[in-house]
């Protein structure tokens, strides 16, 4: 990471932590034969593979056969949704087939969702409340007699809302419905236990809790029927094909081992840095809302609303002055549409356009958290200034 850089995007990416790269190298030298392969140095990739995928295992509370390795959480959410979707159908259920998701996901999945659409699949967006909190009973109310899936995500990547998981699962396991959660950006702030959760498929993706990019993780449980979309030499179980990397699996597997060691200290530590943000930014700017709720959300989570304030002169100013933050979901970077999580909790155009996301890490410092506050306060009174002024 850039020393002169403050950074606050720690939804987007996480930097690669040196015990997590420290474990990998091995993998990338004399550890590099093929897992598939059945002498010594294959053998060798194979054991750092099924301990990556044990130790996964273990820190979700699941049998290691449920942890289907991929290229990251779109790879992961597109074969549970695309999975689940088709493997009703190739059981000889109904020709159609009916998907419930929020409105609030990740692009991944609700495009993966709509997809469907053009093979006969029916999709109901459930909207959240003011908070950004998706009720289990707007849920329940969504279902239909050839709904398949249920797709909530547990935390959201925007404005850090955490779900009220558990029961929107009670729901979905009354009815015989599958249920999924895209665990993304929950993974490292909060404990995955599946069973706890109750959901049957859980998307995971390494580089936001300090692993590396291009590796993610889906647990499926035992018996859920899955049509798998990636066909190849029989890798996982013929589940999903294609040569493992198996430097970046155990990566992913030591990152999130990591998280679960440290989360009562990493939580605390951004908690305070977050609440710190909020409270002053609130009592600095005016005309400022918080969005997304103000006690169930991420620990590291910040999103901010400012009127008058348009959010991409705010983040090219704040560039400037050497703060790395966001107006929203990363994914969504270079394009000029509001997002579409802030239009879901009732925000007109003009104050998605002037939302700020901050999301802070475990190694941002109480001194870097004031330095940015000042920064934001002052660009704002500036950008007020000028548009008052007529120049912007």
């Amino acid at each position: 990471m850039n020393d002169a850089c403050i950074y606050l995007d720690h939804a987007a990416t996480t930097p690669v932590d040196p015990r997590v790269l420290d474990a990998m190298l091995p993998f990338f030298s004399e550890r590099y034969g093929n897992p598939s392969s059945v002498y010594d140095l294959g053998r060798d990739a194979r054991a750092g593979l099924d301990w990556a995928r044990e130790t996964l295992a273990h820190l979700l509370n699941c049998q290691s056969s449920e942890i289907i390795m991929t290229s990251g959480a779109t790879e992961a959410n597109n074969a549970a949704i695309k999975g689940v979707a088709w493997g009703r159908r190739l059981q000889g259920e109904q020709p159609g087939g009916h998907i419930v998701i929020s409105a609030i996901e990740h692009p991944s999945v609700l495009q993966a969702a709509g997809s469907l659409d053009l093979h006969g699949f029916e999709m109901t967006h459930v909207l959240p409340d003011k908070d950004g909190i998706v009720a289990p009973d707007a849920v329940a109310a969504a279902l239909r007699p050839d709904t398949c899936l249920i797709s909530v995500m547990l935390a959201s990547n925007e404005i850090g809302t955490i779900q009220p998981l558990q029961d929107i699962a009670r729901v979905a396991r009354e009815r015989g419905i599958a249920m999924h959660t895209d665990a993304v950006q929950a993974a490292g702030a909060l404990p995955l236990d599946v069973d706890l959760l109750g959901v049957d498929l859980l998307t995971l993706s390494a580089h936001k809790f300090y692993g590396p990019k291009g590796v993610g993780a889906l647990y499926a449980r035992q018996g859920v029927p899955l049509a798998w979309q990636q066909h190849g030499g029989g890798q996982e179980n013929t589940r999903r094909g294609g040569t493992e990397n198996v430097a970046l699996i155990v990566g992913m597997a030591t990152a999130l081992a990591l998280a679960y060691h440290e989360l009562e200290e990493r939580v605390a530590h951004t908690r305070t840095l977050r609440d710190r943000l909020i409270d002053e930014l609130l009592e600095r700017v005016p005309d400022a809302r918080l969005n997304g709720h103000a006690e169930r959300r991420l620990p590291n989570n910040v999103n901010l609303t400012f009127g008058g304030v348009d959010g991409e002169p705010l983040l090219l100013s704040l560039d400037m002055l050497g703060i790395a933050a966001s107006s929203g979901s990363a994914c969504s970077t270079g394009s000029m549409e509001p997002s579409h999580v802030l239009r879901a909790i009732g925000l007109d155009d003009g104050m998605a356009r002037g939302s700020l996301r901050l999301t802070v890490g475990k190694d941002n410092t109480r001194d870097e958290i004031d330095r940015a506050i000042e920064s934001i306060a002052s660009v704002i009174a500036r950008i007020r200034a000028l548009t008052a002024a007529g120049y912007a």
